[in-house]
């Protein structure tokens, strides 16, 4: 645990992941970063040219960390604020805010310990990029609170999305929660394991459906490794990846630390 107090992220960005084993988290709204007129202005011209190089990115609703606290016995408490995805360029602008996104994952192992992760189809963000199952944080629409059970339900809910498994929030473990690249905050999760060939299975009509439809799966391919095993995946890592994949040991699947 090395953040002993409240402390604002970082603007300059992390070149190693750190790793913060928390048992629970804890989750305050906070007002977001004030912007100047120039950053503003800044960042809305970086956007409109990104969303003209790429007409599918979407400013969408996002949450950002603005501060990390270590409370009694293991729980990370950690302050957000709701954006949206325009402000992320404001990384690309001098001086400005830093930016720290949130995102949830699941490590999904199969029956002989291996992780799923997958490739991010060219249509997405970060085209080619392997990672494990998850995605940004939304804030809590009317009527909910984002803490740690809505943080569960979304990651349940990108598993759904992208693999095609279905598993109950409440079967969701906390695994552990990453800081990387522009202090990005990683909240990790473990489902139960299940066999490798349900999960190709699984995918495979997820994307079939997806093609039915006329929509672009996130994921253009998945598969299942251990921590040897990413060497052979061709393209870039998510930053997170292999550091987790090294600390996974199919003995840790569906732990609870309650």
């Amino acid at each position: 645990m090395a953040l002993k107090m409240s402390q604002p992220l970082p603007s300059k960005e992390f070149h190693t992941i750190q790793i913060m084993e928390a048992r629970h988290l804890r989750l305050v709204e906070t007002p977001a970063p004030q912007l100047s007129a120039e950053h503003q202005s800044a960042m809305d011209h970086i956007w409109e040219n990104a969303v003209r190089a790429n007409p599918s990115l979407f400013d969408g609703p996002a949450v950002v960390c603005t501060a990390l606290a270590w409370e009694d016995k293991g729980v990370l408490c950690f302050s957000w604020a709701r954006t949206t995805y325009r402000s992320f360029a404001l990384r690309r602008v001098p001086g400005a805010p830093a930016v720290s996104s949130v995102f949830v994952t699941v490590a999904q192992p199969t029956d002989d310990g291996r992780l799923v992760v997958g490739r991010m189809s060219p249509s997405t963000a970060a085209p080619g990029r392997w990672q494990f199952p998850g995605g940004n944080v939304e804030p809590p629409t009317a009527g909910r609170t984002l803490d740690e059970n809505e943080l569960r339900r979304q990651a349940g809910k990108e598993l759904a999305e992208e693999i095609g498994v279905h598993v109950a929030p409440e079967d969701l473990t906390l695994w552990t929660v990453t800081r990387g690249e522009h202090g990005n905050i990683g909240v990790h999760f473990q489902a139960p394991p299940l066999p490798a060939e349900v999960l190709r299975k699984q995918f495979e009509a997820l994307t079939e459906s997806e093609a039915t439809n006329g929509r672009t799966p996130e994921l253009e391919w998945i598969t299942a490794v251990d921590r040897t095993g990413v060497e052979g995946l061709e393209g870039p890592l998510a930053d997170y990846l292999e550091t987790l994949l090294a600390q996974h040991s199919p003995r840790t699947a569906g732990r609870s630390d309650e």
